[in-house]
């Protein structure tokens, strides 16, 4: 079982439509505070439709909150800044999958403790980046594939 992590997720719709992913590969979606919406807003269960109770949802009030609940976590930080592609990686049952913000992605005080452990989606020069929600299943299905697809 794999693990998406959202560090400060601001955009409801894009937490529903890969909490309705984690529904569908059995992944568990970890949630970093602070959100920028409400976990009971009907955008984000809109987005999810009715899976929600098909999602195993984990809530952090901060990143060490979450290093501490997850002691030993293998964790990848996926950022358009580091130079090791996600492919070139051999993701392992349990790995944790850490998206940052739509607007501002992972901080830099996180990257540069973790620059080895960071990975990114190759794209073109001149765009910013994939939608956060693409971005978790392209390197989630990666590793689903990588692993049989054993849900």
């Amino acid at each position: 079982m794999f693990n998406i992590v959202l560090y400060e997720p601001e955009i409801p719709q894009n937490t529903g439509n890969i909490a309705r992913t984690c529904a569908c590969t059995n992944t568990v979606l970890h949630l970093i505070e602070p959100l920028g919406f409400d976990v009971s807003e009907s955008a984000i269960k809109r987005a999810g439709l009715d899976y929600w109770d098909k999602v195993t949802v984990l809530l952090y009030k901060d990143f060490d909150d979450f290093l501490a609940k997850n002691e030993g976590a293998n964790c990848y930080f996926l950022t358009k800044k580091a130079v090791v592609p996600y492919i070139d990686i051999k993701f392992k049952d349990g790995d944790f999958l850490v998206f940052g913000k739509e607007t501002k992605g992972l901080p830099d005080a996180l990257l540069e403790k973790y620059e080895k452990r960071a990975l990114r989606i190759p794209m073109k020069d001149g765009v910013r980046c994939l939608n956060l929600s693409n971005s978790a299943a392209i390197v989630l299905y990666e590793a689903l594939r990588q692993t049989g697809f054993e849900f």
